[in-house]
């Protein structure tokens, strides 16, 4: 971040150029300001490498299994399970052995992404709950590693290893949350990194205020999880994060 520049003593009866240093100074601080605007507000980066609009892939649910919003890909040994948030499927989690990566695609800006401020607001939220975070650029940009406080088995507090990762795309941001072995060590994460760059999103084209989920579906061979089957899983992985606190419902669970 850029600092305003203050200018040094002059002699008093060098008025006309004190005038001038104070233009110079003015004009810079104009300039700094319009950097930091660009720098929240940067239009989305190119995605050579995924994550994938519809529009870009001739057939998204080829290798990938298809929850409307969302076409995610298809890896043998893996669990799916879809989230929900009142009555509406918003989220959808990848389980491959001891990692995980959940998968959430929200409405943006046409030409304006979100991931910089997103990341501040997670950033914010984890450090008032008494986390920790670190920002680094990773495999698939900058992403947040965080220690989030939880409540362990046993009533005492701990800290849970996540990561938090996301892409602008077209209309849509994709945020990912990585998990387990993962989130621990991330240069085992390679797997559920190469899940999120083959998502594909499917944004639909009508009207979406900025930040608003993209509904999901039920894949057509979903099959039901009996009822607290998981429940002591699913208490230990709620995050917090800049867009909001998921409630964690039932859930569809697809192995592969």
């Amino acid at each position: 971040m850029f600092g305003r520049r203050k200018k040094g003593s002059a002699a008093e009866d060098a008025a006309s150029e004190a005038e001038q240093v104070d233009g110079v100074v003015e004009e810079v601080d104009t300039e700094t300001d319009d950097a930091e605007q660009e720098r929240v507000r940067l239009e989305p980066k190119p995605r050579p490498d995924g994550p994938w609009d519809s529009s870009e892939v001739r057939d998204p649910a080829e290798g990938r299994v298809d929850l409307g919003g969302l076409f995610v890909p298809g890896v043998d040994g893996m669990e799916l399970r879809v989230e929900v948030a009142g009555d509406a499927i918003v989220a959808a989690t990848v389980v491959l052995k001891d990692s995980a990566v959940q998968l959430q695609a929200f409405a943006a800006p046409k030409r304006e992404g979100i991931w910089g401020e997103v990341r501040e607001e997670i950033a914010t939220g984890i450090t008032q709950q008494g986390g920790v975070i670190d920002e680094v650029e990773g495999p698939l940009g900058w992403e947040l590693r965080a220690q989030v406080p939880v409540q362990l088995p046993d009533g005492t507090g701990g800290f849970q290893v996540v990561r938090f990762i996301g892409v602008d795309g077209p209309r849509w941001f994709l945020r990912g949350v990585i998990s387990g072995q993962g989130a621990v060590q991330p240069q085992a994460a390679g797997l559920l990194e190469q899940i999120f760059r083959d998502t594909v999103v499917v944004r639909g084209e009508g009207p979406m205020a900025p930040r608003d989920p993209i509904v999901l579906k039920l894949p057509d061979d979903a099959q039901m999880v009996a009822e607290g089957v998981q429940q002591e899983e699913q208490e230990g992985s709620r995050f917090s994060g800049g867009m909001g606190q998921l409630q964690r419902g039932p859930e569809i669970t697809e192995v592969r």
